[in-house]
Parts: C-alpha cells; sequence; structure tokens
C-alpha cells in the first residue's frame, strides 16, 4: 500500500513521478550517462543539505529533526539535476548540487527562496564550467513519455494550486511558437507538435517553473510572471538559438518575485497536507507506485 504520508504531501507525489521519469529514461530511453553522475547529485545534496541544517538550522528543533522535513525538497532538486543536466565532470556535477542547496539557506526574501534549486544550479554549473549542458532532446517526443509527463504533471501541478502557471507559460510560448510557425511560416502542424511536445519542456512546465516556493504568491501576479517567462523564452529559443532557454529565462525572471508580492499582496505559500483525494485519485496513484517499485 502507498504510505499514508504520501497521499498528504504534493512534494512526494513529485518525487515518485519524478523517479518513474528517470527510470524510463535510464532503462527506455537508454540514456548515457553514467550512475556516477545520479549518485553524485543525490551524495552531494544531501551533505549540502546536512552541513547547512547543521551550521545554520533552528538550534530550537532537533537536527536530525529539520534535516528529515527537508529530505522531501532535496531530493526534487537532486532529480530535477538529474533530469535536465548532463556533464562528463564531477566537479560540475558537485558544483550543481551545492548551488542548489546553499541558494534555499543563502539566497532567500521575506521567508521565501528567490531562485528555484535545480535552475539555478543548473545554470550555475553550464555558465562556469563549460563542460555541463542542458540536454532537451535526450528525452525525444514519444507519445508515451508524453502523456505520462502530461497527466502527472497535472496532478502534482493541481495539488499545489499552481497549474495556473503551467497553462499561462505554454499557452504564450506555444502560442507565440505556433504563430510564427504554423501562421507565419506556413510550416506543417506536424513541425508545431513536435517543438512542443520534447519531454524537457514539459517537466519544466509542470514540475520546475510550477515549485511554489518560488513562484509569486497572487494569482494575477504568478499569470503575468508565467507569459512573460513564455515570451522571452520563445525569443532566446527561437532568434537566439539559445538550448533549455525557458531555464535560463525563469532564473533571470525570479528575483522579480520579491517585487511582485509586493505590489501584489498574498499570504506566502505553505506546504500543508493537500485536499482529500477522490478515490479514483487514490486509485490510480496507489498503481502508478505499485509500477514504479516493481
Amino acid at each position: 500500500m502507498l504510505p499514508a504520508r504520501l497521499l498528504k504531501d504534493a512534494r512526494y507525489f513529485q518525487i515518485i513521478f519524478q523517479s518513474i521519469f528517470l527510470t524510463y529514461g535510464i532503462f527506455v530511453l537508454h540514456w548515457k550517462s553514467e550512475t556516477w553522475l545520479y549518485a553524485t547529485y543525490f551524495a552531494t545534496s544531501l551533505i549540502v543539505q546536512f552541513a547547512c541544517e547543521w551550521i545554520g538550522g533552528n538550534k530550537n528543533i532537533p537536527l536530525l529533526e529539520r534535516y528529515r522535513k527537508g529530505i522531501p525538497s532535496v531530493l526534487i532538486s537532486s532529480f530535477g539535476l538529474s533530469l535536465l543536466l548532463k556533464t562528463h565532470e564531477p566537479v560540475a556535477a558537485i558544483l550543481a548540487a551545492t548551488v542548489s542547496i546553499l541558494s534555499k539557506y543563502i539566497l532567500r526574501i521575506n521567508g521565501k527562496h528567490i531562485f528555484n534549486p535545480s535552475a539555478l544550479g543548473i545554470v550555475a554549473a553550464v555558465l562556469l564550467t563549460g563542460n555541463a549542458w542542458i540536454s532537451p532532446g535526450q528525452w525525444g517526443s514519444d507519445a508515451v513519455i508524453v502523456f505520462t509527463v502530461l497527466s502527472l504533471g497535472f496532478t502534482v501541478t493541481t495539488k499545489v494550486q499552481k497549474i495556473d502557471v503551467s497553462l499561462a507559460f505554454l499557452g504564450s510560448f506555444g502560442g507565440l511558437l505556433f504563430t510564427r510557425q504554423i501562421i507565419y511560416l506556413g510550416w506543417p502542424m506536424d513541425h508545431f507538435i513536435q517543438s512542443v511536445s520534447t519531454g524537457s519542456l514539459l517537466l519544466f512546465a509542470f514540475f520546475m517553473i510550477t515549485d511554489p516556493k518560488t513562484t509569486p504568491n497572487h494569482r494575477v501576479a504568478r499569470i503575468l510572471w508565467s507569459i512573460g517567462i513564455g515570451c522571452a523564452a520563445f525569443y532566446l529559443a527561437t532568434f537566439r538559438f539559445i538550448n533549455g532557454a525557458p531555464i535560463y529565462v525563469l532564473v533571470a525572471a525570479q528575483p522579480l518575485i520579491p517585487l511582485l508580492d509586493k505590489l501584489f499582496k498574498a499570504r506566502n505559500f505553505e506546504w500543508t497536507p493537500s485536499t482529500k483525494m477522490t478515490i479514483q485519485e487514490e486509485r490510480f496513484l496507489q498503481t502508478i507506485y505499485s509500477k514504479s517499485v516493481m
């Protein structure tokens, strides 16, 4: 049976789904990355998290207890790196994981960390080392992975009430892409569908940009912010040919969030138990969990 606590925290849903994606990539798509790369991401992240809690954590809470509470976020960041960032250099992998975790403790305003941890780690590794890269082509556009990312991603984002972010980003990015490719250039529809159905784009839209701790608190601000990211990412990807443009734009746009939170007043997001699931939702997740551990 699926542990009861997994049904009460949206982060556990994301961890299960990300583990399915990584398993799919390794065993079905036959990714060539060595096992050491994934192990480095996870080991480094867990060690840095422990050090941060030991040095700067809340001393009123036992060390192991506050460390345990932070593990879900660490795993999500590690999976994000594993799914999107490739490198042949251990130093680049260690740098990415270290920056990801440290950013949650150092770069904070009004109780929120500014940057999405895995996005910042990816950008830092690519720009600072020159030996790491974002690999969107590794997913291809297979119908199975597209369906899986869309359906499971939708479940996760609705659990944390940030589906508006996904739809605003995909609507603006996809809408501009459709206008240029289909209406302006007259390309066939197959080309557009392939452009917007890559696994990396959908993972970004449903699992990275939707991080509730690094998005504006107010719905209007979230939607405007997401549309802006979609438009900027379209320009950089289409006219500047920048690989992984949405991730770069996300990192560049996140320092604007404190200003948006100040202009659009709303309560900070907190990780709280999700609302009670329907019988159909619980059966679906039990099925996914059972398949993932077989």
